[in-house]
């Protein structure tokens, strides 16, 4: 899947599986919510990994300004 991330600042809860799945493309900031550091920091695989794997759905790709 291609497209960039983004991260639902409003839904994160700050549970960290992104950091789990690709720690090279997610960090948290100062109030424990995902922040995209690097859009090619792990295998596009990876990525998918932690956008599937957000139990609350913060994690998306956009493509033209649609989200995947």
């Amino acid at each position: 899947m291609s497209g960039r991330v983004v991260v639902d600042r409003d839904a994160c809860i700050g549970a960290g599986m992104c950091l789990v799945f690709a720690p090279e493309s997610f960090t948290h900031d100062e109030e424990s919510k995902a922040v995209v550091v690097d859009q090619h920091g792990d295998p596009e695989e990876a990525v998918d990994t932690a956008v599937e794997g957000c139990p609350t759905g913060a994690l998306s790709r956009v493509t033209d300004g649609a989200t995947a």
